[in-house]
């Protein structure tokens, strides 16, 4: 079931921008696809919760507060055990880590979304996220870990990517391959297999590994793979050196 917008639909004005509202402000997401930044306008009490790091500017109205959060799971997984709070009124610019888009996400209550190792920028009052675990072998082939970021509620999620980021929206029982680099965040269920066959196959031939979602539900995948661009980089970085 797809998330229904709360508390109305993403506008869009222009190729370039996203505005929209959440409960305790409302915000605008420009300089897309590659360099984007999110503007939040936080109402007098309004708040939103982001990933350590990510302010760029805020208003001298709006007071910050960090927090940390202690469990024995995100010692193990290497998850954020900390996250920033932005109370209103006043104005915040945050930004992602990595040149990528931002999308908003909206929770109706009903829906379960999951996002991928590293997308996660900012959420709205009103969402809970958990760190679950998603099978040992999906945590082995999906390439986002044994551990994912769940989250439920009533409002708005920020997700980042690297590179653009893009919509696909299935049916009950349509179904979507994605290569594991390339996802940020879903709300339907999947399973692993490489492209073209199993996965024991996948492991012994060197060939990419799939997900398979199944509808219905929605999912972001970005345009660029991680891990590809950092082997890139090494390898031009070792062709530079031997030069």
């Amino acid at each position: 079931m797809a998330s229904a917008a709360f508390p109305q639909p993403v506008s869009r004005s222009g190729a370039n921008e996203i505005t929209g509202e959440f409960p305790g402000g409302f915000f605008k997401i420009d300089q897309r696809d590659t360099n984007t930044v999110l503007s939040v306008t936080l109402v007098p009490n309004g708040q939103i919760f982001t990933q350590p790091g990510a302010m760029m500017t805020m208003d001298p109205s709006v007071k910050l507060k960090g927090k940390l959060k202690f469990s024995f799971k995100k010692m193990i997984t290497g998850g954020e055990m900390s996250q920033t709070i932005y109370t209103g009124p006043g104005e915040i610019l945050l930004a992602p880590p990595i040149w990528g888009d931002i999308m908003p996400i909206y929770l109706d209550g009903n829906t379960r979304w999951t996002v991928g190792r590293g997308g996660f920028l900012a959420m709205s009052d009103g969402i809970t996220k958990e760190t679950k675990s998603q099978g040992l072998s999906k945590a082995l082939f999906s390439g986002e870990g044994l551990f994912v970021q769940q989250f439920t509620g009533r409002g708005v999620v920020f997700v980042t990517a690297l590179g653009a980021i893009i919509t696909r929206q299935l049916k009950a029982n349509d179904q979507l391959i994605v290569d594991n680099g390339h996802l940020v965040a879903w709300s339907c269920p999947y399973g692993i297999e490489r492209a073209g066959g199993s996965v024991s196959a996948g492991m012994h031939s060197g060939e990419g590994l799939v997900c398979r979602f199944t509808g219905p539900g929605i999912v972001y995948i970005q345009t660029r793979n991680p891990e590809a661009l950092s082997e890139w980089i090494i390898a031009h970085m070792h062709n530079n050196s031997t030069q």
